[in-house]
């Protein structure tokens, strides 16, 4: 392919934005340079393959002029800085050298210096070349005459001795005159004259200008390709998986590397034969909406515009116009048509896998790429793509190599590194046994859709493999594990370099390594990391303050944390002093012998700790930059960049630093997010103990390997005190800890005086970007549906209001407020509700609650969620808060989380509810196997009769008469929630809590039974149960499983290694099986509440239902809302199959406001008046009441004066629609 470059004036790059495109598809440029742009700083416009660089040119607050220059993200290339008042800009790239490529446009009637083009041409570096439109007349390019402008030109050529490319072929059309000129310059350096071949394409591209086209005479230049892919939605899986079939022998190989090789070789051979790749060519540029009416209208305006370029004659330039106009015409109306159908194609039928696709197609979030960009390594100029992949790999490596650590630590480090590890052990650990094949599959689907690593393998194939092949791989893992050798394959990573945002991509240091690992490792490191979680867990190991990466915890927390401490030192009085540590590469510098040391000494032997030995042992990677590779590079200490266990690993890592803090001292930790704060009444005091925990905490760091950002390290001071208070001179490392009035902290901006004005600035403004998206999706008459659009108004806008909106919805109400425009003008967006609409229909209308209940029922979510965990840091001072009698007399102290809650659950009415205690989940490598009986379960219920049932039953009991019986059952009617157990002659019975729904009775029984059958001498039982939910639940535990499910499995394991046999039967009830009946009969009549908990799940259902009937109760004083008339539930409507247009036309006549009756509150107009009536024009009046309409009434509905609900109820009336059009209402909704 030829290396081209291409100059044009584009005339407005917003309106010729398909003329590029289309230029590019045809020339594939490596650089274009664009004039008369006609851009404002605030618009931004991207192509893909392309990065930009612009100078907009404003007068008078209106775009004129502008140059860009759009170039190749495949080339290494850089902005190079002009200092001119020109309009102009200049890049470098590489094309085996590198060019500097300037785009200046001079506007005709501005007059330019002599000396501005000269200091132009002197910043440029040689050699280079100059594109654009000049604006100038010389014969020397073959103009008839020469003007002022054409002299400056052919100065500037002459003084700094450059080349003109142009040939004598125009370059310009003039349309009033119908001539052709020459005024688009290419301009080089005598150098590379003979390098550039110079032409002008034949077609204006609906422009005045004719791009003019450089091509490289050279045909050896290499044109850099993305690596190919496979294409896995285009695979075929059952090939796949019928070659990739694993013969037996081949997990047995010689060593462990040619197993594993013969393994992957295996099935990328497969893959080969199965799963299409990519090219690696460079995509044309897509234009969804050209179709073919625009390739005619398109063929007609080039056809007419060849007879104008014969014939210049007046009738051939009319007809050339006139065909242009036709096919812009044609162009945008297929434009406007193929993009609305577009937007009405994102339905709530598509999966969300196709809406998010769709989405950011929409938003232009879709993958740009980044520009490959030149390297500035020491003042020296890296251009070549393998060098700068080399000088990339040599700068990670660096990093992570001990001459990045302080001397005094590379002394202690080599100390300590004397002393060996010795992880051999002589027991037999149980956390050391082979893995299950469930802990395989549970790997497997845990599993996410990353990049390949160097073996190219990706999980879907690994997805996609055979029964067989998947025990053969579990083998594989196996003999690794048991074998205590690490795959050599394994420890090679591929690197893709990503620039750091807002940061010089010209420095090497400003690039972030994204390591691409094998999937095959990570799957079994996945294993290998749960085992390792369950153990830190289970023995307590990871400090409680350690939110980062664990069940059931949050970045909340410790957020949580800080405010309560900062609310209790404002009450009583205190300075709160508090410090935002950044670390500086902590990844990358994480001591691996400093991670084995604590393993060491957490007291893990053989195989686990032994894996991890090993994973963590003579790391190397190679630097990936486009298809190119660099040299292999060693990385000698930090954490594996994109591995499972990196992040747990370096959590242990990190752990013991919150123990260096004297009781004074309060911390929290998110992976390595770390904050410290003190309180007191004495400043000085406040200082002492944060520098000296400080102090501590540098000297962990130093014989730790950790450093401390200074610059990035902040310093807040919280205080309400009157009278002024200097900041506090604080030092880390001999450096003062800049104080900042706000920060930042896990997405919360925090100021001195806790208002959070600054949050819910911030987050407005974010949420109304997101709103945008819905701005396009919501027109009144076309546009995505109802359900989408509420799904993607959740997942953009709420999301972010949801987020920590338990602590900043303590701030000012004043404050909030703010937020609540948001989320009304998002259900306006959802709904078309006219402008004027009261928000309380809003509400009812779309089904969403108002953001101040929606942020009490997070409120209670959380108290609950932390009540349920003892260990949960947040614990004490939640349910037990402190300063009380304090809070209450100073009502203007807004009081913590522990006091706002008392009055939240006392307005909603859920108090006294005892939360179902966290139980830990079973081992992961434990037996998953639940034995259970099918022998009823293969028939369908309603197909079959019940003495059929009743006679297999009795079979099976035949054959397992050697086994006693229980028979389980739980009930719920209304507020009576009960439990059964019916064993031979007993029958036990329990009364729930009436928060608990019908799968918790079911799954106490079953419960109730197993505690019953450890105290029995009988080893031998069945469980019969009429609940296949429970049956599924204990066939498929999981982490996230209900508590009772988890207990459950608990008790049956340590039934069974105590010599039980207990199986579980699947019955059906109702049929006339007794004990199933007896269970029924007593589940219904329980009475004695002796279990008093509500698991979680539950309590999230109670939690909907009492917010609702809050909600409810506050819609029932909108006695005057219009809508309330129709529908007095705030259960909401029905979803209608109605297209976008009628939906919205729909939800503005239920909720009574509609652009007739109400866009005079808008314009400052006297309300409308019926002239029949003499009353006020409304929705009700027209619908229902007016005179003149009766007829149509009657035809349409039966009757002269249906009521309101009967036509705008849920469903609406059939004929609603045919009766406002016959009127002239439906155009004016």
């Amino acid at each position: 392919m030829a290396i081209n470059l291409l100059s044009w004036n584009c005339h407005g790059f917003r309106t010729h934005i398909d003329d590029i495109k289309n230029i590019i598809n045809k020339y594939h440029p490596i650089c274009i340079a664009l004039q008369e742009t006609y851009l404002t700083p605030e618009k931004d416009f991207k192509i893909k393959n392309y990065s930009i660089l612009r100078k907009d040119s404003i007068r008078h607050e209106r775009a004129v002029g502008g140059v860009a220059l759009l170039y190749s993200q495949r080339f290494p290339s850089r902005p190079f800085p002009l200092n001119t008042p020109l309009q102009a800009v200049a890049i470098q790239i590489d094309v085996k050298v590198l060019l500097t490529i300037c785009v200046i446009y001079i506007p005709p009637n501005i007059i330019i210096s002599q000396n501005e083009l000269n200091e132009l041409g002197n910043q440029l570096p040689a050699p280079f070349i100059i594109m654009g439109d000049w604006n100038g007349h010389s014969s020397l390019w073959g103009s008839q005459d020469t003007n002022a402008r054409g002299l400056q030109i052919e100065k500037f050529i002459s003084d700094h001795n450059l080349c003109l490319l142009n040939d004598s072929t125009r370059t310009f059309f003039h349309a009033p005159s119908r001539s052709f000129h020459t005024l688009d310059l290419a301009i080089c350096s005598p150098s590379i004259l003979a390098r550039w071949n110079f032409r002008v394409d034949e077609d204006l591209h609906n422009s005045d200008h004719f791009p003019i086209i450089l091509s490289h005479t050279s045909n050896n230049l290499t044109i850099p390709k993305q690596p190919p892919h496979f294409i896995y939605d285009r695979a075929n899986w059952q090939v796949f998986k019928d070659l990739s079939e694993l013969a037996p022998d081949i997990v047995h190989l010689g060593n462990i590397d040619a197993a594993v090789e013969a393994v992957s070789n295996c099935i990328i051979r497969a893959a080969e034969a199965s799963i299409p790749k990519t090219s690696g060519k460079i995509k044309k540029l897509s234009k969804p909406w050209w179709n073919e009416r625009c390739s005619e209208a398109n063929k007609a305006q080039k056809k007419a515009w060849n007879r104008f370029r014969r014939y210049p004659t007046t009738i051939n330039f009319i007809a050339f116009k006139h065909a242009k106009a036709v096919a812009r015409r044609v162009r945008r109306q297929s434009q406007r048509e193929s993009f609305r159908k577009y937007v009405n194609s994102i339905k709530g039928n598509i999966t969300s896998k196709e809406l998010w696709r769709k989405v950011r197609k929409i938003l232009g979030t879709t993958d740009m790429g980044k520009s490959l960009s030149v390297l500035n390594c020491n003042g020296q100029i890296i251009s070549h793509i393998k060098d700068i992949a080399n000088v990339l790999g040599k700068t990670f490596a660096e990093v992570s190599s001990d001459e990045f650590y302080p001397q005094d630590f590379i002394v202690y480090k080599r100390q300590e590194e004397r002393v060996i590890l010795n992880f051999e052990s002589s027991s037999s650990e149980i956390y050391n046994t082979d893995f299950t094949i469930h802990e395989l599959r549970n790997a497997l689907n845990n599993s996410h859709p990353t990049s390949p690593g160097p073996d190219r393998i990706h999980c879907k194939m690994l997805e996609n493999l055979s029964e067989n092949s998947l025990c053969l791989i579990l083998a594989l893992f196996n003999r690794i594990w048991n074998g205590k050798a690490f795959p050599t394959a394994w420890r090679k990573a591929i690197v893709v370099p990503i620039p750091k945002v807002g940061k010089d991509p010209q420095n090497p240091s400003n690039y972030r390594p994204i390591a691409l690992t094998s999937c095959l490792c990570k799957l079994m490191e996945r294993m290998v990391n749960k085992r390792l979680v369950y153990i830190l867990e289970r023995k307590n190991i990871l400090s409680k303050f350690q939110s980062g990466f664990r069940y059931g915890r949050s970045t909340e927390d410790n957020v949580f944390q800080l405010e309560t401490a900062i609310r209790d030192a404002f009450v009583t009085k205190k300075h709160l002093i508090s410090i935002f540590f950044d670390m500086d590469k902590a990844y990358d510098r994480t001591w691996r012998h400093g991670i084995l040391k604590d393993l060491f000494n957490i007291g893990l032997r053989g195989n686990l700790p032994i894996f991890i030995k090993n994973f963590l042992r003579t790391r190397t990677f190679r630097v990936r930059v486009g298809d190119m590779f660099s040299d292999e590079f060693y990385q000698q200490e930090g954490v594996p960049q994109g591995s499972v266990l990196s992040v747990t690993l370096f959590i242990i890592k990190i752990n013991d630093i919150i123990k260096q803090l004297s009781p004074y001292v309060h911390g929290s930790l998110y992976v390595d997010d770390f904050q410290i704060h003190c309180a007191g009444t004495d400043m000085s005091f406040v200082v002492r103990q944060i520098q000296t925990a400080i102090a501590r905490i540098s000297e962990w760091a130093d014989k730790n390997g950790f450093v401390f950002s200074v610059n990035k390290t902040k310093c807040m001071h919280f205080c309400r005190r009157r009278g002024l208070h200097p900041d506090p001179e604080i030092l880390i490392n001999g450096n003062v800890i800049p104080v900042v009035s706000e920060e930042k902290f896990l997405g919360v901006f925090l100021d001195r005086k806790l208002t959070f004005r600054p949050h819910v600035s911030n987050l407005k403004k974010k949420c109304n970007k997101s709103l945008d998206l819905l701005k396009v999706l919501s027109s009144k008459s076309w546009g995505a549906d109802y359900d989408t659009l509420l799904k993607i108004y959740r997942a953009l806008v709420l999301s972010k209001l949801d987020y920590c909106s338990m602590v900043y919805g303590s701030a000012a109400k004043t404050v909030l407020q703010s937020l609540d425009s948001v989320h009304h003008q998002g259900l306006r967006l959802i709904s078309g509700a006219f402008r004027t609409s009261p928000v309380q229909s809003l509400y009812v209308m779309t089904g969403e609650l108002p953001l101040q209940l929606r942020r009490e029922k997070q409120c209670i979510k959380y108290y609950f969620k932390v009540k349920s965990n003892r260990r949960h840091p947040m614990f004490d001072r939640i349910l037990n808060p402190i300063l009380g009698t304090l809070y209450a007399n100073k009502p203007s102290y807004i009081p913590p989380f522990g006091h706002r809650i008392k009055k939240i659950l006392s307005y909603h009415r859920i108090e006294n509810i005892m939360p179902l205690p966290e139980e830990q989940p079973p081992p992961p490598w434990s037996n998953f196997n639940i034995y259970h009986i099918d022998d009823l379960n293969n028939l369908l219920k309603q197909d079959t009769p019940h003495f059929v049932y009743l006679q297999l039953f009795y079979h099976h009991r035949q054959c397992y008469r050697d086994f006693k019986t229980a028979y389980t059952d739980g009930s719920k009617a209304g507020s009576h929630v009960g439990s059964a157990a019916v064993f031979n002659n007993l029958t036990k019975s329990e009364r729930l809590h009436s928060y608990c729904n019908v799968f918790t009775s079911e799954i106490y029984a079953i419960f109730m039974v197993l505690v019953k059958i450890s105290i029995c001498n009988d080893k031998k039982w069945i469980i019969y149960t009429d609940s296949r939910s429970c049956l599924e639940a204990l066939l498929h535990i999981s982490r996230r499983s209900h508590p009772l499910v988890n207990r459950i499995f608990n008790l049956y394991t340590s039934l069974l290694e105590k010599g039980y046999n207990i199986s579980f039967c699947w019955i059906p009830g109702h049929i006339g099986i007794v004990g199933n009946e007896k269970a029924d009969i007593a589940a219904k009549e329980a009475r004695r509440i002796t279990w008093p908990y509500v698991p979680l799940p539950d309590i999230d259902g109670i939690l909907r239902s009492e917010v609702s009937r809050s909600w409810q109760e506050i819609w029932n004083t909108q006695v005057n809302n219009k809508l309330h008339y129709i529908q007095p539930s705030v259960g909401g409507f029905k979803p209608c199959n109605f297209n976008r247009n009628l939906n919205v036309k729909l939800v503005r006549l239920r909720i009574g406001h509609t652009y007739f009756t109400h866009r005079y509150l808008l314009h400052s107009e006297p309300a409308p008046i019926c002239q029949t009536c003499n009353a006020n024009f409304t929705v009700r009046h027209i619908l229902s009441e007016c005179e003149i309409f009766n007829n149509c009434r009657i035809k349409w509905f039966g009757k002269a004066h249906p009521q309101l609900h009967e036509l705008l109820g849920d469903p609406p009336h059939f004929n609603l629609f045919s009766f406002v059009a016959e009127i002239g209402f439906m155009t004016v909704i």
